[in-house]
């Protein structure tokens, strides 16, 4: 079970993040964590910080949690293992370069079998490392190659774009859980679908909804986050794997895909 984290804003943000807590939000306690990252926009480029060793020890994560970087788009993942080993090209986020901007891509679930149902048609995008979840980003980004190809420097209408990730996330869900957040760096994309919620003492339920949830605040601080606005006036949103606060926390319904950009829900396509 991995836990997502995202945020969008209209202002820069300073986040800083205890992947080892944080994680404990969602039940992942167990003390073999296959990895951690996290990754900020900054313009066309973007900043990745990860590892494929548990959070807890790590001096990447003291540094975060120290000097706290700022970003208006941000996506960190905690990943326990399922497919792929855990090593550097296997831990999430993952991050490409379309159209002369970085794309960045975590998911949570499993897909099986993806690799022969959804062959990749092309060389332009191939997994450095072994997971599924790689594999869809790829997938999706040859599906989106020929917008930003087109788009002459700037980003391709966003009808185009969430009709191919809605289209993405449709057949994804056939294959199992496939809750995930993609950043274009202009728009960041939340799919919710289903994850398996802890029962307590190392057991699992079957997957179910909500795979996500999103709030708005201007602010955020639970144990292993903060997340603070540069300016009084700024609009934050979060997506989480699960509610990191008692209140203020909505589902997200299963097979949706939220548009977001600069802290404001921009679009939705439902299932």
């Amino acid at each position: 079970m991995c836990e997502l984290f995202g945020v969008s804003s209209s202002v820069p943000v300073r986040v800083t993040y205890s992947l080892h807590a944080f994680a404990e939000h969602g039940g992942l306690i167990h003390p073999n964590k296959s990895g951690w990252g996290i990754a900020y926009h900054e313009g066309k480029d973007a900043l990745l910080i990860k590892e494929p060793e548990p959070a807890s020890d790590s001096p990447w994560v003291r540094f975060i949690e120290t000097q706290p970087l700022t970003s208006t788009c941000v996506i960190a993942h905690v990943r326990y293992a399922t497919a792929g080993a855990p090593s550097f090209a296997n831990t999430h986020p993952f991050l490409r370069e379309v159209g002369g901007q970085m794309h960045i891509f975590a998911h949570n679930g499993g897909f099986d079998g993806i690799w022969t149902t959804i062959p990749l048609r092309a060389d332009a995008f191939r997994p450095v490392g072994e997971t599924d979840s790689e594999y869809a980003f790829c997938v999706l980004l040859e599906r989106l190659a020929p917008l930003w190809r087109h788009a002459n420097g700037s980003p391709p209408p966003l009808s185009g774009r969430l009709a191919i990730v809605a289209e993405m996330a449709a057949t994804l869900r056939a294959l199992g859980p496939a809750n995930f957040l993609y950043s274009d760096g202009d728009v960041l994309f939340a799919h919710a679908h289903k994850r398996h919620w802890d029962k307590g003492g190392g057991r699992f339920s079957e997957a179910r909804p909500p795979g996500l949830s999103i709030a708005t605040r201007r602010a955020l601080s639970v144990t292993g986050l903060n997340v603070e606005a540069t300016a009084d006036d700024a609009s934050v949103l979060y997506v989480a794997s699960v509610p990191l606060t008692a209140e203020g926390w909505t589902p997200v319904p299963e097979g949706t895909v939220l548009a977001l950009r600069e802290g404001t829900e921009i679009a939705r396509i439902g299932a």
